[in-house]
């Protein structure tokens, strides 16, 4: 099988964002690696066809550390980084629960989002950047797919709040000790049409007093389709200007 010079690794690609930028980087030649809890409901078949872009995934549930760890253990990252020239990180997996006030929140949700929205993403990260520059790419590109609540606050949000900050800091940090072979961003996509967003809906005011805002914005057709966003992902992490800076928002890329 010949894989392409570009190869993505894409969490939680199996709906929403992460199956659009999975589906849009294969329809531009990029190997995709999907890991999430699910399989892709039709990109499966792709990865035994002989195409120019190969798709392949693994059912890995990225709230547990130790199962993360043991894959990464494997060495199916490494090989499938082998010989490629650029390979993307997609950090696209994540939860908006537990969404509550302090003190009404579930401590198993808590660890699990927390586990789920930054220590999966910060191991792959280490992951990736941990591959010896021999036999694999040069050029390694980190995509933290943030969200405006990791910089503006909201009720019932502080898990999420607290967790997409994380992984804005942490693309900071760790652009000031990156080898110019490795760029780093966290990019918030807008506000997308995804299941995230018709959990935020279903969730009672008393828990979350914003919810009528967002249900206007999916009235209004205010709301970006996946494709959307993923488009506007791909073409800026693809492009020269990606890691210039470590925080971004596409609302305000499409601006310039």
């Amino acid at each position: 099988m010949t894989l392409s010079p570009i190869r993505a690794i894409v969490t939680g690609h199996s709906r929403g964002l992460g199956a659009a930028l999975a589906e849009l980087l294969l329809e531009r030649q990029i190997d995709v690696f999907g890991l999430g809890r699910s399989a892709h409901p039709t990109l499966a078949a792709r990865g035994q066809q002989a195409s120019a872009a190969q798709f392949r995934e693994a059912a890995l549930d990225l709230a547990d550390p130790a199962a993360l760890e043991r894959w990464l253990a494997s060495g199916a990252l490494r090989q499938f980084a082998h010989g490629a020239q650029c390979v993307l990180l997609f950090n696209n997996a994540g939860t908006v629960e537990p969404i509550a006030p302090l003190g009404a929140q579930d401590a198993g949700a808590i660890a699990r989002a927390v586990t789920l929205n930054v220590a999966a993403p910060l191991m792959l990260a280490n992951a990736l950047a941990s591959l010896e520059a021999s036999g694999h790419a040069q050029d390694r590109r980190i995509v933290h797919i943030s969200s405006g609540a990791a910089r503006n606050t909201y009720a019932g949000w502080s898990v999420y709040c607290a967790t997409k900050a994380a992984l804005d800091h942490h693309a900071r940090a760790v652009a000031l000790d990156a080898p110019l072979a490795l760029r780093i961003c966290s990019i918030a996509p807008g506000v997308v049409d995804t299941g995230m967003q018709a959990t935020i809906r279903a969730t009672g005011a008393d828990k979350f007093p914003l919810r009528e805002r967002f249900e206007q914005l999916k009235e209004s057709g205010q709301l970006a389709s996946p494709e959307q966003a993923a488009r506007q992902l791909i073409d800026y992490v693809l492009s020269d200007a990606f890691g210039t800076t470590p925080t971004a928002d596409v609302r305000e890329l499409a601006k310039g």
